[in-house]
């Protein structure tokens, strides 16, 4: 794939549905295929385009749809107005999907609004996310979902002190407060909060911190990635394991795709996500199978699965609103998403927060013929925004 310059598009067009249709539905795909994140992106796209191809069909009847893809470079926000008013202005798409990051997603809340485009969340975990536009609705996670409950999983399984290291922006702060706040809950103490900068951050002289402190359990969030691995080999070359301090996290921590770049690193570390490519379920194998058929040795995580309910919620509102011209029906259907099929367990959409309800894992690294997994152990089921509940609209 070749990422366009700061923004610019991506790839050429997809097509599905029947190839007589002569007005294809639009989907914006605003990901990040350049820079440090790119993998990302690149993942998101990919399991997009898997779906068109394998499912898309049977819903669809006569109708296409074509990808439009929009590099946002990662987290910049006067870029991701750009490509949105873009998108919905002179592409005139019917959807905007992707949405990687919070602070975009944020920023472009008020252009979907105006122009009465709705917008299908694939990533961005800020719990606030939905209420800034009645046009979006979520089909990954908040944080809160995740971290709440390891933090009260955590302080319930003899780790009474806590220290929390998160990156310095909207998600890692809604990872922070979320942890807080189940750990405390549940008896447990968190005896210091430290913020580390987004972009190129050296992670040894926090670590160093974390380990002078002495806590139970290192609780961390960073947006995954190479940056992931980067913090997991710190954290093994300074020793903290040795010292009985416990990592912890959410599952960008131990994103499957780096696992294999951690190595035994890795091995023991705990986290909490709505998915794991090694979860045993049929719809997951069936993901598993249809990923390496297209892809090979290319890895995925937990970004491909909120893009393909993502998509399978768009074909949906295609086939109910015959079309998806009527943005307002087209939330609608969005809204009374469900299914039992995801590759994550089932999931549906909440229709007075526009957001996800599914089950959250707890998970532990574990190496399975010397390939280091995440083993999905604990369920906490039907998971709603903890935040929301807290923080009644």
């Amino acid at each position: 794939m070749i990422a366009g310059a700061m923004g610019g598009a991506l790839a050429a067009p997809l097509f599905t549905g029947s190839a007589a249709a002569a007005n294809p539905v639009k989907v914006g795909m605003m990901l990040t295929t350049s820079g440090v994140f790119a993998s990302s992106g690149d993942i998101m796209s990919r399991s997009a385009r898997l779906y068109l191809k394998h499912d898309a069909p049977a819903i669809l009847g006569d109708h296409a749809i074509e990808l439009i893809e929009r590099d946002d470079t990662g987290p910049n926000p006067d870029i991701a107005k750009r490509l949105a008013t873009e998108l919905i202005t002179r592409d005139r798409v019917n959807f905007i999907g992707g949405l990687q990051w919070t602070p975009n997603t944020n920023a472009i809340a008020p252009v979907l609004t105006s122009g009465r485009t709705p917008g299908v969340v694939m990533n961005a975990t800020g719990a606030v996310t939905t209420r800034l536009s009645p046009y979006l609705v979520r089909f990954s996670q908040t944080l809160w979902q995740s971290c709440y409950y390891m933090g009260a999983w955590a302080a319930r399984n003899g780790m009474q002190k806590a220290y929390a290291l998160v990156t310095d922006f909207s998600p890692g702060h809604d990872a922070e407060a979320a942890f807080h706040l189940g750990f405390t809950e549940s008896g447990g103490e968190v005896i210091e909060q430290v913020r580390m900068p987004i972009r190129n951050p050296d992670f040894t002289p926090f670590l160093q911190r974390v380990l002078d402190a002495g806590p139970d359990a290192l609780f961390c969030f960073n947006p995954g990635g190479p940056q992931a691995t980067t913090f997991m080999r710190a954290y093994a070359e300074l020793g903290l394991r040795d010292r009985g301090i416990r990592l912890i996290g959410s599952g960008y921590l131990t994103s499957d795709e780096e696992l294999p770049n951690m190595g035994a690193a890795a091995d023991g570390v705990l986290t909490s996500h709505f998915y794991s490519a090694a979860g045993d379920r049929p719809a997951n194998r069936r993901f598993a199978d249809l990923w390496q058929a297209e892809y090979g040795d290319v890895l995925w995580n937990e970004l491909a699965i909120g893009t393909w309910d993502g998509m399978a919620a768009i074909c949906r509102a295609v086939a109910d609103t015959n079309g998806a011209d009527d943005p307002d029906a087209v939330i609608e259907s969005l809204k009374s998403f469900q299914t039992a099929d995801s590759p994550r367990g089932s999931v549906r959409i909440d229709p007075e927060t526009r957001d996800i309800i599914q089950n959250i894992y707890i998970r532990e690294v574990r190496m399975v013929d010397g390939v280091p997994q995440n083993i999905e152990f604990e369920t906490f089921r039907d998971v709603k925004d903890p935040w929301k509940e807290r923080n009644p609209a």
